[in-house]
């Protein structure tokens, strides 16, 4: 019999689980929740820890598709190794204090979190184990084989952009849109940061900024001229649907775009 997943005792799930928890008290306005939840995820997943390191290798896995099979074996064969060098008691005693405040600062419903993309972090989380019996090792590494010879995967994990990229990012989105917000600008600084702190900061700017383009196209509902319009009340609650939806997926540069867009609609009902 296949050994049951502790999901608990996942890294990448705990992470991912948070940080959707970050999205909904950013979203009901409930600062105390929130700055718990920033709390345990600098602490829990801040680097140097044993947490941040497994991180990666999740994230390895999750953002690498479209490899040919000989190299999809020889990256498999690399992360295990290099999870074999992790202190699995610190881990195991990082992971439990996560647990225990996620369990006295928050509450056991955040383990209830819906994370789009937990089938594959479960395979991920089993191929580190090394209680699995070697039947299921084997069946495992060829789970994660074919997610990294898949020529794209469900859910794309983000990427940290360059600073080239994030510069012709910023020239193209300008010639077509013309020069960027002061949010948008914030945003993109953020974005291009993220892998230097373990996405955090960007987590925790993005959540605030999903929060604030909700309360605006929220309270345009109320004004006379989008009253009026059929097709503006609409189109907004469309859109409040699309933020709603940014909790379910990761963020990635598809993401950042969509957000971008709603910062200029943001502005104009603003102004």
């Amino acid at each position: 019999m296949a050994k049951r997943h502790n999901k608990k005792r996942n890294t990448a799930f705990l992470y991912e689980t948070l940080i959707r928890e970050l999205t909904k008290s950013i979203i009901r306005k409930d600062n105390n929740r929130k700055l718990a939840i920033v709390s345990i995820l600098k602490e829990g997943f801040g680097k140097g820890t044993a947490l941040y390191r497994e991180l990666q290798l999740y994230k390895d896995v999750v953002s690498t598709n479209g490899l040919e099979p000989e190299y999809a074996e020889k990256f498999v064969n690399y992360l295990k190794m290099e999870h074999e060098k992790l202190d699995k008691e610190t881990l195991f005693k990082e992971q439990g204090a996560v647990i225990s405040k996620i369990n006295k600062m928050l509450s056991k419903s955040v383990f209830s979190n819906f994370v789009p993309n937990y089938k594959n972090l479960a395979t991920v989380s089993q191929l580190f184990d090394d209680d699995v019996s070697v039947k299921n090792k084997i069946l495992l590494e060829n789970k994660v084989i074919n997610l990294l010879i898949s020529s794209k995967q469900d859910e794309e994990e983000m990427k940290p952009i360059t600073n080239l990229a994030y510069k012709t990012f910023i020239e193209n989105y300008n010639s077509k849109y013309g020069e960027l917000l002061e949010e948008q600008k914030r945003l993109l600084n953020h974005y291009v940061t993220s892998f230097s702190n373990n996405n955090i900061e960007l987590s925790i700017f993005l959540n605030e900024e999903i929060g604030r383009l909700r309360e605006v196209l929220k309270l345009s509902l109320e004004m006379e001229e989008v009253k009026e319009d059929s097709q503006m009340i609409q189109s907004t609650t469309e859109v409040l649907k699309l933020i709603e939806g940014f909790s379910k997926v990761p963020i990635n540069e598809n993401m950042i775009k969509r957000v971008l867009g709603i910062q200029v609609l943001a502005r104009e009902i603003q102004s």
